[in-house]
């Protein structure tokens, strides 16, 4: 994984442009590892399959480089880059079976028939469809024919596969089954994987490690831990998960620690992660369920009254909206449990949150 194996996609100074004036994809600089599952996240427009296509082939370079294995792709046609692709329309043959479909890149590389038909059965059986070879893709289901999809990009035993919003098409829930179908596949067979969503909870769910797309750059790449629970700009703090945004100017600024004058009154500490310095501007990031209902004292110096605006039971916790500091769009998450706090709208409450969960961002 990240920082213990080779680099097998190196994105070096990359620019791109359609109209030679404006770049959809920024000076980028990012590398994937061996055996590594990195998704491209980001909302639409924000380059990341053009950068998919470029690494495909599928797109040309404005400028700069794109290494596979060492070897720059600059003048190498697609289907000699040794990448499988899995789409979002599957792509199927639909006069084929299965298994021809299977079969078509083996053939096209002009593979022995003993070695084709031993990689088919290798492939069906990884994606759970050896019983279904014999049947055209009309005669699947929606996540079957996904599967098949992804054993054809598979079956070669490519060096990457790239993977551009393949589960869309689907509905909720079979969405979501193919999520961990596809991490386990992936843990299975090792395969290094650059996936392209912007479905967060899908990129969550599935990666080693995100790059978060905006506007043709990368806003940052990480873990999805580290992207959810220390995020460097206001932009990935919301767009990553649920978040509180409260506006304000910082007044004083001591090592990694800040205070900020929040706009609608009071003042709170805050983890100085990306701010101009005092006088200025800056974003507070807080999580949801950092934010907690009548705090005790120890531990919660910040705290606000703060009046409930609306009540959401959605199981295993309460979404509870309030008004804090002007702003009637704050939310707290409360878990459910034996002590978890009665709430009535309209009521006022103590609302409180350790500073170290506070992140003082770009304005």
């Amino acid at each position: 994984m990240p920082g213990e194996s080779e680099a097998l996609v190196e994105f070096d100074n990359v620019d791109k442009t359609f109209d030679g004036e404006t770049l959809v994809v920024k000076n980028l600089n990012m590398e994937v590892g061996q055996g590594e599952f990195l998704t491209m996240l980001g909302p639409s427009g924000s380059g990341k399959t053009t950068t998919l296509l470029m690494l495909a082939g599928f797109e040309s370079i404005t400028h700069g480089d794109i290494l596979l294995g060492g070897r720059s792709l600059k003048n190498v046609p697609p289907y000699r880059r040794d990448i499988g692709m899995v789409f979002q329309n599957y792509a199927l043959f639909p006069h084929m079976t299965v298994e021809e479909n299977l079969a078509f890149p083996l053939e096209a590389r002009k593979m022995p028939r003993d070695q084709i038909k031993e990689k088919i059965d290798r492939a069906l059986a990884m994606v759970r469809l050896s019983e279904f070879s014999r049947r055209r893709p009309a005669q699947l289901s929606g996540g079957q024919q996904q599967r098949v999809a992804v054993a054809r990009a598979l079956v070669y035993e490519p060096a990457l596969v790239l993977m551009d919003e393949p589960l869309g098409a689907l509905d909720r829930q079979l969405r979501e089954n193919m999520q961990y179908e596809l991490k386990h596949i992936h843990e299975t067979v090792g395969v290094t994987v650059v996936y392209v969503t912007h479905d967060q909870g899908e990129a969550l769910t599935m990666s080693n490690r995100i790059a978060v797309f905006n506007e043709g750059e990368v806003q940052q790449i990480a873990t999805p831990q580290v992207l959810y629970e220390e995020p460097e700009n206001a932009f990935v703090a919301q767009f990553i998960g649920e978040n509180n945004r409260l506006m304000g100017t910082v007044r004083s600024l001591n090592g990694k620690e800040c205070q900020v004058e929040i706009d609608g009154g009071g003042e709170v500490a805050a983890l100085a992660v990306n701010v101009a310095g005092v006088g200025e501007r800056t974003t507070l990031s807080l999580r949801p369920e950092s934010v907690k209902i009548d705090p005790p004292a120890d531990g919660y110096p910040d705290r606000f009254d703060a009046r409930v605006e609306e009540l959401i039971y959605l199981g295993d916790h309460t979404r509870v909206r309030v008004n804090v500091c002007l702003h009637d769009d704050f939310i707290i998450k409360v878990p459910r449990s034996g002590d978890a706090p009665r709430l009535e709208v309209g009521e006022t409450h103590t609302v409180g949150w350790n500073p170290a969960d506070c992140r003082a961002l770009d304005a």
